[in-house]
């Protein structure tokens, strides 16, 4: 394989790191936006999907053309200079309540899965986050290049299981009372929080990488492969509907059908996702916040991680029911923003 298309699926891998995140992993976000809607959900998949390989591609190119190192330079970009610092802000106060969230879920997936305290799974992922991230976008981009195989893998084992089970066609025949405004706009929805975060790394992805149709490849591939990943946990979920429903960790339930030495390997998958996103927000927070400090880019993280662990004392239930509508809203807007924006733009002078 060649050096480009090695950077192209290292590109896309990393996107769909920063994408998958507790949610995702649990089977919890694709049973709400997606599988309570029965056989439309695959029609709404496959509309999350090109919003994911549009926008996703429409980011990087957008920041690669501007000349944008951090995610408030794509936003003056979008919103121009004095709404555009307003709004990074407040989506720096969001990423940092997400992260706090992502590191709750460490914690607690540490205790409920694997029997450790809910310190411990903070401290340790503390410690390896801290490692990573000194060693800046190329350590983020082989984290994901290991996560990613490994999430694939299991989708394909569950899968594979599904496929043997009686109501595998589920996915095709499960009705749905909803309303059809409110079917096709939960995709939207979906595809916007998810863009709105992944700037986060994208822009910073898109200045680490310079040629630009690496950064195009490697947007269609990701968003292609976040596509497939949600069509197959569907199809799982779909199988085991509607008694799938009980359950905080559905994607957790399924897996245990398999054996505990699965279970254990799939736990240890969800924590190296939760990890994607948690460091994906962690270094678009320090990328964002390093020209305004003139602290060491070492103690700036320290500093934020530090934060992030106090804020994750709250616990998991009661940070995301709190700071995910929150982002959601701010998320629409942005997204609007996005779809609307002209690919050429003026490149940003820099103080």
């Amino acid at each position: 394989m060649n050096k480009k298309w090695q950077q192209i699926i290292l590109v896309a891998f990393t996107y769909m790191g920063t994408i998958v995140g507790a949610g995702f992993a649990s089977g919890q976000e694709i049973l709400q936006f997606f599988t309570l809607y029965g056989r439309y959900a695959a029609l709404t998949i496959v509309l999350a999907t090109f919003l994911f390989i549009w926008i996703g591609v429409k980011v990087m190119l957008l920041a690669k053309s501007a000349g944008a190192s951090n995610y408030e330079d794509l936003n003056k970009v979008l919103f121009g200079p004095i709404i555009g610092r307003w709004i990074s802000w407040f989506m720096m106060l969001i990423l940092l309540g997400t992260s706090a969230v992502m590191l709750a879920g460490a914690g607690s997936l540490f205790e409920e899965q694997l029997h450790f305290s809910y310190q411990t799974g903070l401290i340790l992922t503390l410690v390896l986050a801290y490692f990573v991230l000194t060693n800046g976008i190329q350590a983020i981009m082989k984290v994901n290049s290991f996560v990613v195989p490994l999430m694939i893998t299991f989708t394909i084992i569950v899968v594979w299981h599904t496929w043997h089970i009686p109501n595998h066609t589920g996915w095709l025949r499960i009705t749905s009372d909803f309303p059809y405004a409110q079917i096709w706009f939960s995709p939207i929805v979906y595809a916007a929080f998810n863009l709105a975060g992944a700037q986060a790394v994208l822009v910073p992805l898109s200045s680490a990488i310079k040629d630009k149709s690496v950064l195009y490849w490697g947007g269609i591939l990701g968003g292609i492969g976040i596509g497939l990943l949600l069509l197959s946990a569907h199809y799982a979920l779909s199988a085991q509907m509607p008694g799938i429903q009980q359950y905080e960790i559905p994607m957790g339930h399924i897996i245990q059908r398999l054996g505990r030495g699965i279970q254990l390997m799939y736990t240890l998958v969800i924590f190296g996702e939760i990890f994607t996103t948690y460091i994906a927000g962690l270094y678009g927070l320090t990328q964002q916040l390093q020209p305004y400090t003139r602290l060491h880019p070492h103690i700036l993280l320290a500093l934020l991680l530090g934060f992030s662990y106090m804020v994750s004392q709250l616990g998991f239930s009661m940070l995301l029911s709190t700071l995910y509508p929150l982002f959601g809203c701010i998320s629409i807007i942005w997204f609007i923003m996005m779809v609307y924006k002209r690919n050429s733009v003026h490149t940003l002078h820099h103080p």
